[in-house]
């Protein structure tokens, strides 16, 4: 039942972002593994409204973070006041309690609010004056920022970046899918926005969680994990990579491959599962050469080249 449940998903969100099912299915996928994401993209092509009408369908607490230069870590993990009437410090919590978390921009927040909010997407809690609290099971963080402007940011380090399971590159739509975006629109006054509240969920957050559960029963045979293995060798030493996966890449990896096998409806990891998720997986982490970006390679193309080096097992 749990694959019809995120089939309707999948739907319902192409039915409102246009002309994204590619980076639909991989949010679902992240969603599964419980991995955070990187959303880039110029502005205007949906990476908000995503992240708030997932929420939305599944029922989970949301909560936005606009980040900005002068943004401190208390003001996204909250702290802790002084009440004059009861004469005790009360806990004032900040937006990351909370289940789906979209830190918008993140790249424009100095490096101790990066840290602060990186820190809670690795450990799942938060400690405020010395007291440890666990942040919500299904916590996830959807982070967004801008493919064009650099003025004024502070780009995550490979070690921050690292933290994240996948990027998602939100390219614009195809013309066929921004006509039917402009058909749909011209329905509606100037400036609307879609209505969050008058979408039908087609999920529970319990659901979401349960899946999560039911992933865990997908097979990897030592064929796979020695392709995996390959892959992430390969990656070390392609001669156009400075800096290959990680071990901590290596394991999400595994798990996001088998989501989306448990997504296409497969009890069992095929090398198409690693191929399908290892571009937005590495695209992130991996680091050209300075003479492979003087001869204006790509690092997508670069991952895909490296991809195909390795021989598929039988």
């Amino acid at each position: 039942m749990t694959h019809e449940i995120f089939d309707r998903l999948g739907n319902a969100l192409q039915e409102v972002v246009f002309g994204q099912e590619e980076t639909t299915k991989q949010l679902l996928i992240a969603l599964l593994t419980g991995g955070h994401v990187i959303l880039e993209g110029v502005p205007g092509t949906g990476k908000t409204m995503l992240a708030r009408v997932l929420s939305q369908l599944i029922q989970a607490d949301f909560r936005r973070i606009q980040l900005t230069p002068d943004i401190l870590p208390a003001d996204i993990l909250g702290t802790n006041i002084f009440d004059l009437k009861s004469q005790e410090f009360i806990l004032k919590k900040g937006p990351i309690f909370t289940q789906i978390l979209l830190a918008d921009e993140i790249n424009r927040t100095p490096p101790k609010t990066q840290s602060a909010l990186l820190e809670a997407m690795a450990e799942g809690q938060v400690t405020l004056d010395g007291e440890t609290m666990v942040l919500s099971e299904l916590f996830w963080t959807l982070a967004t920022q801008n493919s064009l402007e650099f003025e004024g940011t502070y780009p995550l380090p490979e070690a921050q970046l690292d933290r994240f399971l996948f990027k998602l590159i939100v390219d614009y739509p195809a013309a066929s899918a921004e006509r039917e975006l402009l058909a749909s629109a011209r329905l509606t006054q100037p400036g609307a926005r879609v209505d969050a509240k008058k979408l039908q969920p087609v999920a529970t957050v319990a659901d979401c969680l349960a899946a999560r559960k039911s992933v865990q029963q997908v097979t990897v045979n030592e064929n796979a994990i020695d392709y995996l293995l390959a892959l992430v060798q390969q990656t070390r030493q392609h001669p156009d990579l400075s800096l290959g996966a990680s071990p901590r890449a290596a394991i999400a990896w595994l798990h996001a491959s088998k989501s989306a096998a448990w997504l296409d409806r497969r009890q069992m990891v095929v090398p198409d599962d690693f191929k399908q998720v290892a571009i937005p997986l590495l695209r992130h982490r991996l680091v050209l050469r300075p003479e492979a970006q003087l001869d204006g390679l790509e690092i997508d193309t670069v991952i895909a080249g490296a991809i195909d080096r390795v021989p598929v097992p039988r």
